[in-house]
């Protein structure tokens, strides 16, 4: 069969691009700029224009300035009637497509059928300067402006021109050749930009009890429960048990928030009269910005809040002047936790929401995303397969998006990203995107941008003050199997500031403290990273240029909670797998036993003698022991950070009907026949764990007594925090980055 080739296609390769990092001679760019190539741009800054003469018949100029080198042309927007605009604003020319000698500012007044010629610049490449940050951007210069003839004409514009590279100030913002066919109401869609997670907090409220309440119906022992509302987020507590007027919850509702805080939590009193009918007793709305922070786990004060109950007079709501219901509650927003908007295994950021509980930085991550080789077409544009590709990079709250390189297959981005690092057992999410926002902006209805692909790099795997390049496969499964969409180039540098924080690090639980003294249910941490997605999402999407609640999604792998066959059978292999390493030992031990080889069973024997006569040697055997395996393991280490495995994922194999269950919606899309076949099949997989639980139940009844009288030990053989090994055992890198 094609395993080899399959699996090379789908490997890492170890990549040698000309960076500065690599080179002997540095420059100033690659002091700052060095895990990209160089590329050479020609800037040209239109700040504004003065004294420009009327061109029509009313003797008003509608100027628009056209920036024009060879092939290629750049236009500022237009002003009505005025002579005096400002436009500054900055075009940038690739060099690698220039094929002209001279560039063309021309300033032109907008007219219904030709637009008329007002006056020019022109420059000589040759003569242009160079500019190498960090020196000062150049100065903008009033240029006189000169007729088609080239004498001085009315007017002056003020102009900036020089050579330089993608480590400009300038170079973001910019206009760049390379997009010269997207039209100027999608040009806000290609840039390159840095955004900023919201600031999550979870919110607590803790619904205490209700007093003087005022049922409609006297006649009946009222059903009350509390309805709580923030934002899109709905919550409520059980009925009371204390049927009267004054009902009793004492229950506790989390909620997720995001600074600034726009919406604020509502609480309604409701009386459940009847099946599906409830009445309201009373609400009291708390906007978040007056309810206090709490940092650890100390209990915060309660406080009595009135309940406005309102009726409607001629289809108008009023408010009751006499009325005096109140609900007890403890509300606080809980800084000590961190807020999960990415699954565990792949977090970036472990930080507490509070900055008081923040520690120091560790270290430095610096990302050159350099180019993409061998992209799939993923549109159809003029009967042809493109692709607009741009890269998307999520660490800790900063996300960064490179700019849209227009259709192309192997685009070159060559852009460079830093990030402060706080711990190094996180990881960094890269992923490649095809813009489906240009030609139409966003008119384009319900267009979206399509995934390509993603890579996740775990920081703890790369050896500090080390340049990896490499070019990483983008896998994508699909219905039919997994795909490789391409790869993308990238240069990684984790710098470390202090080696002793970080080997500190090691010991300190993954979480913050508080996730250990008042731990969150599994079932309510799903349901909170999923409203946190959302929020994040949503705020994501209103930026400018907006990063699409896709891309937010899909980096922030929302779908990780859902069932699938194939993990759950990548999962049981290297559960296997470790205990076959337990498995082997016992089977050593045994031909030990039955002298199978002599030579060894006599060394063992000899070393038994020795370690009973002399008890001092154990430890100083066991640690000399791991030692030796360590030196010897330490041969075979990996020299690249892991990638995705399409036989660790159990990918390549998978059968398609658990592909296509895989991709089904939740709830089912599919027939009751195709529903129920696969129910039987969960269920003679369930059987199967059930016989081997059995059975480890039945050989394990010593390790499952000894492991039962360690969880019901006396508190103070107990501490909540996990211990330092677990807490080592915790961080160390696992295979789950490898898994698609």
């Amino acid at each position: 069969m094609h395993k080899p080739a399959e699996a090379f296609e789908f490997a890492l390769k170890e990549t040698s691009p000309n960076i500065g990092a690599g080179s002997v001679m540095r420059d100033k760019l690659s002091c700052t700029y060095d895990l990209v190539e160089q590329m050479q741009y020609l800037y040209v800054r239109v700040v504004k224009a003065k004294d420009l003469p009327g061109k029509d018949v009313t003797g008003g100029v509608d100027p628009y300035v056209e920036v024009k080198l060879g092939n290629y042309k750049g236009l500022t927007k237009h002003f009505e009637k005025k002579s005096n605009p400002q436009w500054n604003q900055v075009f940038a020319f690739s060099k690698e497509r220039i094929q002209a000698s001279v560039l063309e500012v021309v300033v032109k007044d907008k007219d219904v059928v030709v637009d008329d010629f007002v006056g020019g610049v022109m420059f000589d490449l040759n003569e242009i300067p160079k500019r190498v940050p960090p020196d000062s951007p150049l100065a903008p210069q009033w240029y006189r402006l000169e007729d088609r003839r080239g004498d001085k004409a009315k007017g002056e514009l003020m102009l900036a021109v020089w050579m330089g590279t993608q480590a400009d100030e300038a170079f973001p913002d910019a206009w760049h050749s390379d997009a010269a066919t997207v039209g100027p109401e999608a040009v806000a869609n290609i840039r390159s930009k840095v955004y900023l997670s919201p600031k999550l907090w979870y919110v607590r409220v803790n619904v205490i009890e209700a007093q003087d309440l005022v049922p409609s119906d006297k006649s009946r022992y009222p059903e009350v429960f509390v309805k709580a509302n923030l934002g899109v987020q709905f919550l409520r507590t059980r009925i009371s048990q204390i049927k009267t007027i004054n009902p009793m919850w004492n229950e506790d509702l989390m909620f997720v928030a995001a600074e600034p805080f726009e919406d604020p939590l509502v609480l309604t009193a409701e009386d459940r009269v009847g099946p599906n009918k409830d009445e309201i007793l009373g609400r009291c709305v708390i906007p978040l910005h007056i309810v206090q922070r709490r940092l650890d786990h100390k209990p915060v004060n309660t406080k009595w809040f009135n309940l406005e109950k309102h009726v409607v007079v001629e289809g108008e709501k009023k408010k009751e002047s006499k009325f005096s219901s109140r609900i007890h509650l403890r509300i606080c927003l809980e800084g000590g936790y961190h807020v999960l908007d990415e699954s565990t295994h792949y977090s970036s950021d472990l930080r507490p929401t509070a900055k008081q509980l923040w520690k120091p930085s560790i270290g430095i991550l610096e990302v050159g995303i350099i180019s993409a080789q061998g992209l799939m077409p993923m549109k159809t544009r003029d009967g042809r397969g493109t692709t607009d590709a741009y890269c998307v990079a999520k660490y800790g709250q900063k996300w960064i998006r490179t700019r849209t390189i227009v259709d192309s297959l192997a685009p070159r981005w060559n852009e460079q990203y830093i990030w402060e690092v706080f711990d190094p057992c996180t990881v960094i999410t890269i992923g490649v995107f095809d813009n489906g926002h240009l030609h139409g902006g966003d008119k384009s209805g319900g267009s979206k941008d399509s995934r390509i692909g993603k890579v996740r790099i775990r920081l703890s795997t790369l050896e500090a003050d080390r340049v990896y390049t490499h070019s990483y496969p983008l896998l994508v499964l699909h219905n039919s199997g997994v795909k490789k969409m391409g790869e993308v180039q990238l240069a990684v540098r984790f710098t470390s500031l202090s080696l002793i924080n970080m080997l500190c690090m090691y010991s300190q639980p993954l979480l913050p403290k508080m996730h250990y003294i008042h731990p969150l249910s599994v079932i309510q941490l799903d349901s909170l990273r999923h409203q946190a997605i959302q929020i994040v999402s949503m705020r994501l999407n209103r930026a400018e240029p907006p990063l699409r609640k896709e891309v937010v999604e899909y980096m922030l792998d929302v779908d990780s909670h859902m069932w699938s066959m194939r993990r759950s059978k990548a999962n049981f292999f290297r559960i296997t797998k470790v205990l076959g390493g337990l498995v082997a030992l016992g089977r050593w031990f045994d031909q030990i036993c039955n002298w199978k080889n002599p030579l060894t069973s006599i060394l063992i024997h000899i070393l038994f003698i020795i370690l009973v006569l002399y008890p001092e040697l154990i430890l100083p055997t066991i640690f000399l022991y791991l030692f030796l395996i360590g030196i010897w393991n330490f041969r075979w280490r990996p020299r690249h950070p892991p990638h995705m495995d399409t036989r660790l994922s159990h990918a390549d194999a998978a059968h398609h009907d658990e592909l296509d269950e895989e991709f089904d919606t939740f709830p089912t899309s599919k027939s009751s026949d195709i529903v129920r076949m696969r129910y039987d099949r969960l269920r003679s997989i369930a059987g199967k764990v059930q016989t081997v639980v059995g059975d480890l139940a039945t050989q394990g009844q010593v390790v499952s007594l000894l492991i039962g009288f360690y969880v019901l030990r006396h508190p103070r053989f107990r501490q909540k925090h996990p211990s330092v090994p677990f807490n080592y055992f915790k961080r160390l890198p696992a295979r789950v980055d490898s898994i698609l």
